[in-house]
């Protein structure tokens, strides 16, 4: 079985950490600071504990774990590796830094991974000579509970890092899917209108924060409504993936940022974690009025659907993954009630195409133009599945 390498003890990389190690691998973690990793460590045997209070695994298998994880003081201890992972700051040019070191110290036959979420596969595989085995494997926070993993091929990627790299991923019993190398890959790209969209309504007037998630939670079905997701994840980080995926569309309308959340995150107000985002999380704090007139949040629910289905018909017209996998990524990555695909099957293409058209006569903006593949499909009366 293959060492496994990880860079950066974030929450990210400790639990990548953790899935190598639960799969068997001797796992070696560095990070630039050596008290960071020190504080991951304890952070995962504190979890593991629970784990093992909550009958979730066997003490004997929390012990293993911890034993397979070695903290590295340098990244030379990389040497060895089958593939090395790194998950550490969204800065390119940090990222090719390391690429180019990583290259130096590991094999020609190490797999070179990136767990980015939002940067250039290619630009990254660039810092290396063999830019061939560099790949783009991105995991879901918390990786050891989220299932979904990306994995993007950069054009210089080779079809037998691709392959090997899957079936690795595949073996720690993830769910993979194949993407292409473009902004936001599957899921950072389709779910934007999610959040764009609920904030479009908000400052249009039409319902507040509580009102929107209701809807989307009570009505639509998703596990959380886009404004207590948001405040989960934090404002700041929502935010500047929302600026970075716009920057990198070429300022696309689609993915244009919105003054909400911007405000917000100017203001610090960034969720749960800083006690204030869209909603009060202080002791005492006084909670939102929710309207329910069923008919305001099925107008709320089919306007931010609409935009969805949109955004993962366009991801599979311009071939960013297949229909299967666009599906499956929305479900098993973002916990979405069901596929977009399957979901616009059962409303209807022609009802989808008559939405978006309509939101585009009345705004005139490119945001809510139609994807030509759900405009052909609604003229040949076909379905996704």
């Amino acid at each position: 079985m293959i060492k496994v390498g990880v860079i950066g003890s974030g929450s990210m990389g400790i639990g990548i950490a953790q899935v190598a190690a639960n799969a068997g691998h001797e796992v070696v973690l560095f990070d630039t600071n050596q008290q960071a990793v020190e504080k991951a460590m304890n952070k995962l045997q504190k979890i593991l504990v629970r784990l093992v209070e909550k009958g979730k695994i066997e003490e004997s298998t929390s012990v293993e774990i911890l034993e397979r994880i070695s903290p590295a003081s340098s990244l030379i201890e990389m040497q060895g590796s089958g593939i090395v992972i790194e998950a550490i700051v969204e800065n390119l040019a940090i990222k090719k830094s390391v690429f180019s070191e990583l290259e130096e110290i590991c094999g020609d036959d190490c797999i070179l991974a990136t767990n980015t979420s939002s940067l250039s596969v290619a630009a990254i595989a660039a810092a290396c000579k063999k830019s061939s085995r560099v790949i783009g494997v991105h995991f879901f926070n918390p990786a050891p509970l989220m299932p979904l993993v990306e994995i993007i091929p950069a054009i210089q990627t080779s079809d037998a890092i691709e392959n090997e790299t899957r079936s690795l991923i595949d073996s720690w019993r993830k769910v993979t899917v194949l993407a292409k190398d473009t902004p936001g890959f599957i899921v950072n790209r389709v779910a934007r209108p999610f959040y764009g969209e609920a904030l479009r309504i908000y400052e249009e007037g039409i319902a507040d924060f509580a009102t929107i998630d209701w809807a989307m939670k009570e009505i639509a079905g998703f596990r959380m409504g886009p404004f207590t997701l948001m405040d989960f994840i934090g404002n700041d980080i929502n935010y500047t993936v929302t600026e970075t995926v716009f920057a990198a569309f070429y300022y696309d309308q689609r993915y244009k940022p919105s003054f909400t959340q911007k405000r917000h995150s100017e203001a610090g107000w960034y969720g749960r974690k800083s006690g204030r985002g869209y909603y009060d999380y202080a002791d005492g704090a006084e909670s939102l009025i929710v309207n329910k007139n069923k008919e305001l949040g099925d107008q709320i629910v089919w306007r931010v659907l609409v935009m969805l289905i949109n955004e993962a018909a366009d991801a599979l017209f311009l071939n960013v993954a297949s229909r299967e996998d666009i599906d499956l990524a929305m479900t098993k990555g973002v916990n979405y009630p069901k596929g977009l695909l399957v979901w616009a099957d059962e409303i209807g293409i022609q009802k989808c195409v008559d939405a978006l058209d309509d939101l585009y006569n009345e705004y005139l903006e490119d945001r809510y133009r139609c994807s030509p593949m759900l405009r052909r499909m609604a003229a040949a009366g076909s379905t996704f599945y």
